[in-house]
């Protein structure tokens, strides 16, 4: 039997077609452990949702072994774990694979494993914003690059930061974002890390760092299509397996475009 697991307070409006063979389940509440238990060896789910559907699972499964086939039907607004995959929306694709080797972010009172993301800065601050007009139009559409762009010009201030990469530090002045990147995407499709294999023993922090406002704005639209990177003078790229950004005050940040609110610092362990 394949299972489809969906959630019924979703805004997406996706609810798969049952057929032959199938189930659809409504996952709000589940306990995921005990329900993967109480399956057969030959049953399937598959997870219907995005980056974020994706993220609860592997954190509500963490430490079980598993051993059904687990597929994820792609229906959120980002999907960018299934742009690095090279797989779009709609199609069912086996996840098996990729949840494990996960990096743990540990923030606040926080320790959580994440599939594509931790950010800290600018992201941090759009997904806040998003957070507060959903809560007051669930209906309305969300332009993340207007929220940016407006962040970028009026409303978020950038930090001097502190990175720190497997013992070694190193400090900026004016960071918009620091992002540590398990997979090449996050934003909706922004390659904020070209070079990155979620398959690898290392992770990428990205700093980017810029007096000008004027100049941030200008570059930002790069990082879209990865050619951020070239810009050395406003970007610095690191590579490891331990990685803390300490910012010197508080701001939002988001783990797989979840926030987290007053945010000073986090750490991130590859294991």
């Amino acid at each position: 039997m394949k299972y489809y697991l969906y959630n019924s307070l979703a805004n997406n409006g996706i609810k798969p077609e049952v057929k032959p063979g199938t189930e659809l389940v409504d996952a709000v509440g589940m306990d995921y452990q005990e329900y993967l238990k109480s399956l057969g060896p030959e049953d399937e789910v598959v997870l219907v949702g995005g980056d974020g559907t994706l993220n609860y699972f592997v954190n509500a499964v963490k430490g079980m072994e598993i051993k059904n086939n687990i597929y994820l039907l792609g229906c959120g607004t980002g999907n960018d774990f299934l742009t690095d995959i090279d797989k779009k929306p709609g199609e069912e694709v086996l996840v098996n694979k990729y949840l494990s080797n996960l990096p743990t972010v540990y923030v606040n009172d926080l320790e959580q494993q994440f599939i594509n993301n931790m950010g800290f800065g600018i992201d941090g601050y759009c997904c806040e914003v998003a957070d507060q007009i959903k809560e007051k139009n669930p209906q309305e559409k969300i332009n993340y690059s207007g929220i940016a762009i407006k962040g970028l010009l009026f409303h978020f201030k950038p930090c001097h930061a502190e990175v720190i990469v497997d013992g070694v530090k190193h400090e900026f002045e004016n960071v918009w974002i620091a992002p540590t990147m398990k997979g090449k995407y996050y934003g909706g499709g922004m390659m904020m890390a070209p070079s990155q294999d979620r398959f690898s023993d290392k992770l990428t922090v990205v700093v980017y760092h810029c007096r000008s406002k004027i100049k941030a704005l200008m570059a930002f639209p790069s990082i879209f299509k990865g050619e951020h990177v070239e810009k050395k003078n406003i970007v610095e790229i690191f590579t490891g397996r331990e990685i803390e950004v300490r910012f010197s005050r508080p701001c939002a940040a988001q783990i797989d475009g979840e926030t987290v609110l007053n945010v000073t610092k986090y750490k991130v362990i590859q294991p």
